[in-house]
């Protein structure tokens, strides 16, 4: 089943650019800024060792807060998760992807939450959540939301690398990655450790229907990317956030939070 909204439409705002808008006069110069991309180590899922690739003299480190369970779902739940989106409407996003939200209205400058039109998780993911929670590092993983977002190399899509918040968002960030393999490019700007060398790149290999959870370091110090050069084919990936101390039992914001969990565990959510 084709993809809802599939038209040649850019959400791109600022800075950000794909290969829609690149073309405009007003973004050209934003081009000569953008560099291919390169990784000094590659992530070990064995001996959860970032390898030096070769040509680089730095020896391996440990590299924690990664998780990677392959084939997490199989093709057919697959084909029917990827239906069960397509079926919804696709909103343009920046950087040439598309998404669908589940979940509440944010202000994180301002760090102000609403439920706003949120309505839960969709029903599509309930069987899902039951699976994860049967993983040791994912028994107590309660999201209060799930974004869908798709890449297209014909859109140039990618993600430029950033730190998810993390005032709101709590400890785990849990992705489920669909149709394609990727690369998830983690980036440290000051070096690691006693690594004397400016900006760290570990490359972290993303198989299809896998399922991915950065934690620890991998989560709060390192920022993560997913390079168009990455992108070969549709990719479709659902990212799942739980909430921080602050909206759980005893925080400030406990009242609001209980609200969410309800919400979300509701499993009749549609996109806002």
């Amino acid at each position: 089943m084709a993809a809802k909204q599939q038209t040649d439409n850019c959400g791109c705002k600022g800075v950000r650019t794909c290969l829609i808008c690149e073309t405009a006069e007003d973004k050209r110069h934003l081009l000569k800024s953008k560099a291919s991309v390169h990784y000094d180590f590659v992530y070990d899922q064995e001996s959860e060792l970032a390898v030096p690739v070769a040509g680089n003299i730095q020896e391996a480190f440990p590299f924690p807060g990664v998780f990677l369970l392959e084939n997490f779902v199989s093709e057919d739940e697959e084909r029917e998760l990827v239906a069960s989106m397509d079926q919804e409407i696709w909103r343009e996003s920046q950087s040439g992807r598309r998404k669908q939200d589940f979940g509440p209205k944010v202000n994180f400058k301002k760090q102000r939450v609403r439920l706003g039109a949120f309505s839960g998780l969709p029903a599509s993911s309930q069987k899902l959540l039951d699976r994860m929670s049967k993983e040791p590092l994912l028994a107590d993983f309660h999201p209060v939301e799930q974004c869908n977002l798709e890449y297209s190399p014909e859109r140039g899509s990618a993600i430029d690398p950033h730190l998810d918040d993390s005032w709101l968002w709590g400890e785990r960030l849990v992705t489920l990655n669909l149709l394609s393999d990727t690369v998830i490019t983690m980036s440290l700007d000051q070096g690691w450790e006693d690594m004397d060398q400016g900006e760290v790149r570990v490359a972290v290999k993303m198989p299809r229907r896998c399922l991915f959870v950065l934690f620890g370091d991998a989560r709060h110090r390192w920022k993560h990317a997913i390079h168009r050069e990455d992108v070969h084919s549709r990719r479709v990936c659902s990212t799942f956030r739980e909430l921080t101390a602050e909206f759980l039992y005893g925080g400030e914001q406990e009242k609001l939070g209980s609200e969410l969990l309800e919400l979300a565990s509701s499993f009749k959510g549609v996109p806002i």
